[in-house]
Formats: structure tokens, sequence, C-alpha cells
């Protein structure tokens, strides 16, 4: 079998089979997971800030060395700034049809319009994580078969638990789960892409590789900063406070269990 058959084969393990598994979610009574859909928020924002600090931007500045850290904090910057200008022309998009619809609630619809753009920013961010996934994927496949088995496992490790929160932040965003989990698992699909494009072009890929990744770790931070913490700042009452803190722990700490793996 062409070395180029198992990169497809297992970027698409990595990208869409974990998006599949968040696909159980589905299987949960619809009242079950409105209970539960706070929960999987605070657990996704745990995941994302530990994506991006634990293993997006260690790996981005070990790709440069110290004499790259300067154009990674400032490919960081732009990000930042990237991701606040596509929430803002979300925001926009949605208020000018709500203004068209005699809607106006400008409170609920701010809310609810910042809730639809973090669900548009996480499948941005999703995606390019996701190519990136696939570059790492046949970068280890063209070093060796075995090194690929792992990596795919890796990848797989850390992108589950990312999905399971994307989902819930998909929805939250006033998708249909149907919806929710075909946009999940499309975006799987640019780990082929960038599987691909890796084998073909594996230097030039390489070399834009570390600001990339900065790229993807600032939209994961500002999805979790900007789009996902102050929801949870709604309900602040101690039980649901302690409950949020432990998720987000935990969501911390399954992207740090999962990052350790490939180091092992």
């Amino acid at each position: 079998m062409p070395l180029l058959a198992w990169i497809v084969l297992f970027t698409a393990f990595g990208g869409i089979a974990s998006a599949a598994f968040a696909g159980l979610f589905l299987l949960v009574p619809e009242h079950v997971g409105h209970r539960l859909l706070p929960h999987f928020i605070s657990f996704a924002t745990g995941a994302l800030l530990g994506a991006a600090l634990l293993a997006l931007l260690p790996e981005a500045m070990e790709r440069v060395g110290p004499d790259g850290a300067h154009g990674i904090g400032v490919a960081l910057l732009v990000g930042l700034g990237i991701f606040f200008v596509i929430e803002k022309l979300v925001l926009w998009w949605h208020t000018h049809s709500q203004d068209h619809n005699g809607d106006h609630d400008h409170q609920h619809g701010h809310s609810h319009g910042r809730d639809k753009a973090s669900g548009v920013l996480v499948l941005i961010g999703d995606s390019i994580h996701n190519a990136l996934d696939g570059v790492l994927i046949a970068a280890a496949f063209l070093t060796s078969f075995p090194l690929g088995l792992v990596t795919t496992f890796a990848v797989a490790a850390h992108e589950i638990p990312h999905r399971v929160g994307d989902f819930a932040i998909l929805v939250h965003s006033g998708l249909s789960r149907g919806r929710a989990l075909f946009l999940n698992m499309a975006t799987g699909l640019a780990s082929v892409v960038g599987g691909i494009a890796a084998y073909f072009g594996l230097q030039k890929a390489f070399g834009a590789l570390p600001y990339a990744l900065a790229l993807a770790a600032a939209g994961f931070l500002y999805i979790a900063v900007a789009g996902l913490i102050p929801g949870l700042h709604r309900r602040a009452d101690p039980r649901t406070s302690l409950a949020q803190v432990v998720l987000m722990g935990l969501g911390v700490g399954t992207i740090a269990w999962a990052e350790s793996l490939t180091h092992q």
C-alpha cells in the first residue's frame, strides 16, 4: 500500500473518526443533553486553553527556537486580531439580519450573536488545527511507519475531548445536533488536506508550520477567553462555580495527558 494512501487513511482517522465519536452525544435524550451542555462548555473551555498553551504554542516555540520567539509572538498577536475581526463581522451580520427581521431586543441579540460567533470561530480554529495535525501525521509517516502510528494515536487522543467540547459549543451556538455533527466531521477533512499537502511539499509546510500553530493557538485562546468564559460567569453560585472550575481543570488535564503521550 503506497505511503500516501496510509497518510490519507490515518489523517482521516485522526480528524474525522474523532468527530464521529462526539456524535455519541446524539444518543443522549434531549432533556438530559440540555442539562449536560453547560458542563461540556466548561470542559471545552479547559480543553481549548490546554491545547493552546500546553500543545500548540510550545510546539511552535520548539520548532523556531529562541531566535524565532519574537515571530511567534507576532503571529499570536496577529491571530488574536484576526479572530477579533471575524467575531465582529459575524456579530455585525447577525445584528443586521435581526434589524431586517424587526427584532429590537438588542441585549438578547448580542448574547445570541456572540454564541453564534463562537460556533463559527471554533469551526475555523478546528479546521486550521486539523490541517496542522495532518501535516504532523504525514511528517511522522515520512520519518517512519511506527512513528506515524504513534503520532496518529496521540492526535486522536487529544482530538476526541476537543470534538466533544466543540460539539457542545456548536449546539450552544444554535445549530441542530445533526448539523453540528456534520460540520464537526467536515472539519476533519482538513486533516486529510494537510497530510496530502505535507506529502507533496514538506519543506514548505514545515517552514510555515510554527506560525500557523501560533495562529491556531490564538483562535483557541480567543474562543475560550472572549467567547466561553463570559458565559460561565452568568452563573456565580458556589456549587456551579466549583463544578466549572473542576471541569475546566479536567479539560486542561486531559489535554496535558494526551500531550505527554507524544513525548514518551
